[in-house]
């Protein structure tokens, strides 16, 4: 039978006791060592090269779980580490899965899931509890409207708008009615929008404002109306 050596980390010994007397009697895993700070559980890295290291996420004072994770990782990237929070809507949850972590699972979890979970993680696979999922989901999507946000970061309001008219196949002559422009105000407009796109064309950025989602950046509906 296997059996993979863990390090407990957390500032709380109570926390720590607790993990202890539910993996220290299961077949498959020895408890190694403990550690209370981010430092202590790079020394303990080094000298018991466990398996898995059950990491706290946040640890006060000094290093965090999310330092001491990427410094075990640098050193041991065989590791596998699984990150511990109290909260299922943690704001580190991004930083720690960019840390390295291939777990993430609340300290209040049902020993058995505890249990299941570490060995999948020295199977291979990534966990993350249900109730943090929702949280990774949300800022993995907050992240990408950032980065669509951030290619039409050189238009301004009314060129965002235009170009959001080029990509429904307006003419300049049918912009500026609509805009109450004139049609050569819309002609610099576009030479504008094309120049801050890099594109050559109203075909071109066309394509490019409906691949960016410009619909989620300019409401047309009043147009419509």
């Amino acid at each position: 039978m296997s059996h993979y050596r863990l390090l407990i980390v957390d500032d709380h010994a109570v926390v720590r006791a607790g993990l202890r007397a539910i993996l220290d009697n299961q077949p498959h895993f020895i408890v190694v060592a403990e550690a209370s700070s981010g430092e202590e559980a790079i020394r303990q890295a080094d000298a018991y090269e466990p398996d898995v290291v059950l990491m706290d996420i946040r640890m006060p004072g000094g290093m965090s779980g999310i330092e001491a994770c990427e410094q075990i990782l640098k050193k041991h990237p065989q590791m596998r580490v699984i990150m511990l929070t109290s909260y299922a809507e943690d704001e580190l949850v991004m930083d720690a899965v960019r840390a390295g972590a291939v777990g993430y699972v609340l300290k209040r979890v049902d020993s058995s899931k505890l249990v299941e979970d570490i060995l999948r993680v020295v199977s291979g696979e990534a966990v993350i509890d249900s109730a943090v999922a929702q949280t990774l989901l949300n800022e993995v999507r907050e992240a990408a409207h950032i980065k669509e946000a951030s290619v039409f970061a050189e238009l301004s309001e009314r060129e965002l708008h235009i170009l959001a008219l080029i990509a429904r196949g307006l003419t300049n002559r049918e912009i500026a009615q609509k805009l109450y422009l004139g049609e050569g105000t819309v002609r610099n407009y576009v030479g504008k929008i094309l120049s801050a796109l890099h594109v050559t064309n109203r075909a071109e950025a066309a394509v490019f404002a409906v691949k960016n989602h410009i619909e989620r950046y300019v409401d047309l509906s009043e147009d419509e109306s």
